[in-house]
């Protein structure tokens, strides 16, 4: 099942944390960033999909060193719709970021400090998408969080693509 799919299920389930209001906010914090920066919303989908993978690949290194737990934690800490540098810096080096930044430059056409001037805006959202599986009334541990595993255990066939899952919510939200 793709991530959309999933976060579609937990929509669908009162016992998980997802609401459309949820997914309304996201978007629309994606697509206010993207007018600020006067970037078309296809290369700010590119760019988050940049990011998603950049993320993705922090947070199984983050579960491996320090499990479940700890990546839950992160995400709790870190997620929303604001823009938060803490969150770039506890998934990211300064290393990672330009490396971040290159990668989507490449892909996008955009100069690498205007995407690095993107990362605390876009790493929080990503991360509120993916708190969105947590099962409501848990502690924090990610094995009851629906989106988050499906996002974790993919095999890299291309179904895990966070800026797919939010073309696919704006037109579920019909944005």
């Amino acid at each position: 099942m793709g991530l959309f799919d999933q976060v579609l299920s937990a929509i669908e389930n009162p016992d998980r944390q997802a609401n459309p209001d949820q997914l309304g906010q996201i978007l629309g914090t994606v697509q206010q960033l993207a007018s600020s920066k006067g970037i078309d919303p296809s290369v700010t989908q590119t760019v988050t999909s940049v990011v998603g993978q950049y993320v993705r690949s922090a947070l199984q290194q983050q579960r491996t060193t320090g499990g479940n737990e700890q990546i839950a934690n992160l995400i709790e800490q870190f997620s929303g719709t604001g823009a938060n540098p803490a969150a770039v810096e506890a998934l990211f080096s300064p290393q990672q970021q330009q490396q971040i930044s290159q990668d989507a430059a490449s892909k996008t056409g955009l100069n690498a400090d205007t995407i690095k001037s993107m990362l605390p805006v876009l790493t929080p959202i990503i991360l509120n998408l993916l708190r969105s599986g947590k099962q409501t009334g848990t502690a924090s541990g990610s094995s009851s969080n629906s989106v988050l595993n499906s996002f974790l255990d993919s095999d890299a066939d291309g179904d895990v693509d966070i800026g797919d899952a939010l073309s696919f919510a704006g037109r579920f939200l019909n944005r």
